[in-house]
């Protein structure tokens, strides 16, 4: 429907008694889109918006208008959300693939501030802000020569999370084990020393 022309195109020249069929269907079209952009424009944006804008009947300049008071804003905007990003830091809450994708989701952000991380650098970002305990997984990746993509790391990182809380099962388990072992020796030898001195009472 051509909606944007207003936007895209300047207005024609105005219409001269000489003006041909095809200026004429220019300028209409022109016309028609500029209404349209003002009329979708102005019922888009709210009210406490609107009405610190000054009146202004050009759908591009009108659109200027709206964007200019808006670039300081997306500066300290892009600074939040990349200080966020850069500031993370796994709190082993048990699910490692949402908190990826909230990293993920920052950097996507970030992309519509014009600011672009490559893949790699949102992997190396996620490695960095993951806990002690998964210090010898991010040496095994820094020593592999293969790259992993964003969504290989969530795989692995979904895997190594596993295999630490069974690791983390197991060391409990032992660690019952030995206690409840050591409790069971004291018993014993308890028994043993009571059974001594009863007997050496009899005598």
């Amino acid at each position: 429907m051509d909606l944007d022309y207003a936007l895209r195109e300047d207005r024609p020249a105005l219409l001269t008694s000489s003006g041909t069929a095809a200026l004429k269907g220019s300028l209409q079209k022109w016309e028609r889109s500029n209404r349209m952009s003002l009329m979708i424009m102005k019922h888009s944006i709210p009210d406490t918006i609107r009405g610190a804008i000054p009146e202004e009947n050009d759908a591009k300049k009108f659109l200027t208008q709206i964007a200019d008071p808006f670039a300081a804003n997306e500066k300290v905007e892009t600074s939040t959300i990349l200080n966020k990003l850069v500031s993370m830091r796994y709190k082993e809450k048990g699910n490692i693939r949402e908190y990826i994708m909230e990293m993920s989701n920052f950097v996507t952000r970030l992309k519509a501030f014009k600011l672009e991380l490559s893949e790699n650098i949102v992997v190396h970002l996620v490695l960095i802000s993951l806990p002690a305990q998964f210090n010898q997984f991010k040496i095994s990746y820094n020593t592999q020569k293969e790259k992993w993509t964003l969504n290989e790391l969530i795989a692995q990182c979904v895997q190594e999370e596993e295999r630490l809380k069974q690791d983390m099962i197991k060391s409990a388990h032992l660690a019952s084990n030995y206690q409840g072992n050591c409790i069971n020796k004291k018993k014993k030898w308890s028994n043993k020393e009571g059974n001594s001195e009863t007997s050496h009472h009899m005598e």
